[in-house]
């Protein structure tokens, strides 16, 4: 009979601090349970249009070099990016992922009892990696049901290493202006880093989006996180990617795994790099399909965080877990808000039209049973 493991002796205290992170349910594992032809997945904010055709073409010409180790450095993938955004190569750094970098940097700069300052509500792997390292989690409220910046600089003290500004905000979606960002990044301490998450980039429609990148050269201690997980499509391959100070990029590579990013989420990444007119038909369609879901929300009133992601926060009047095991009978799966830190809430990715439409309808009959 196999023994017990001791936990009090053998795993650390960090780690048995951290909850395991709840993925939304894969479509194949639902179709299983309850026995259903179709599903649709609305849970994790995937590209519901896919990738780029030219990323599919790369990955097929690269199908040979399986059994080869993919290029450590990301050399050309870094230099495709460098090209894109009119940096240098050595300001970036590649991972699998912003999961990955996100651990990276908490392995990279933080110390036990370092305090790391973010939203009350935010993506949840920014407080289990600084648990991790043995860090202080600082939790900031959301102020009407957005990222409270301004008392998130507040609670900054000596002991501060890290503050993160994820912007749009997941899982609400809300985002913060650059006026409003300029407004408390000089009462920041050259010794906080401050990490700009950018993940849903590529979806924002709002003009006043602060441009993190001409921000770069005043503050060193800056660190813009984006990925290839989202608009570009490439959610599996696990791919992403930072830029900062040239000298910092250097000890994040230290602690970066050596061949973190593989082989064909580099030749795909490239390739998603150079369609931009596939992009844009990815950000207009994604537009497009938002407007339609807050018109159902408004008609249904329903209240909702204004969002420039691709998903919608949209409050259910407390009804999340009823809401979310009926839709997943009806082959939809959503993200309750319990599960993000927003009880009585639900998050929903942007599909297709026929994706969306169907999500209503059922939504619709859903809450009639309430």
């Amino acid at each position: 009979m196999t023994q017990e493991i001791s936990q009090k002796h053998s795993i650390r205290p960090e780690v048995l601090s951290i909850e395991k992170y709840v993925a939304g349910k894969p479509i194949s594992e639902v179709k299983r349970e309850l026995g259903l032809d179709e599903v649709i997945k609305l849970a994790s904010n995937e590209n519901p249009l896919g990738c780029s055709p030219k990323a599919k073409e790369a990955l097929k010409r690269v199908i040979d070099e399986s059994s080869l180790y993919p290029d450590s450095s990301s050399y050309e993938l870094k230099k495709a990016i460098a090209n894109k955004l009119n940096v240098k190569e050595g300001q970036i750094f590649c991972g699998a992922g912003s999961d990955s970098l996100i651990k990276v940097i908490c392995q990279t700069i933080l110390n036990p009892e370092d305090e790391s300052i973010m939203g009350e509500v935010t993506f949840s792997r920014y407080e289990d990696n600084t648990k991790l390292m043995g860090g202080t989690v600082v939790k900031v409220p959301l102020k009407n049901n957005f990222l409270d910046i301004e008392a998130m600089v507040e609670k900054i003290t000596p002991k501060t290493k890290v503050i993160w500004f994820c912007n749009p905000n997941n899982p609400t979606g809300g985002m913060f202006t650059g006026t409003e960002l300029n407004e408390v990044l000089h009462k920041i301490s050259k010794d906080v880093y401050i990490i700009m998450d950018e993940a849903y980039y590529e979806y924002v429609t709002d003009e006043d989006y602060p441009d993190s990148l001409k921000l770069l050269p005043e503050y060193p201690n800056m660190i813009i996180l984006r990925t290839f997980s989202k608009a570009y499509g490439l959610a599996s391959l696990r791919c992403g990617y930072g830029i900062c100070h040239e000298e910092l990029v250097q000890y994040l590579n230290r602690v970066i795994n050596p061949f973190d990013v593989n082989l064909f989420a580099q030749y795909a990444a490239i390739a998603a790099l150079e369609d931009e007119e596939y992009l844009k038909l990815v950000h207009e369609t994604n537009k497009e399909q938002k407007e339609y879901l807050l018109k159902a929300f408004d008609e249904m009133k329903l209240n909702y965080v204004p969002s420039n992601t691709n998903f919608i926060m949209v409050d259910v009047k407390g009804q999340d877990k009823f809401l979310f095991d009926y839709l997943l009978k009806k082959g939809i799966i959503i993200r309750p808000g319990f599960l993000l830190g927003m009880p009585g809430w639900l998050r929903v990715s942007i599909g297709t039209e026929y994706q969306n439409k169907k999500f209503i309808e059922e939504l619709k009959q859903g809450i009639k049973k309430i």
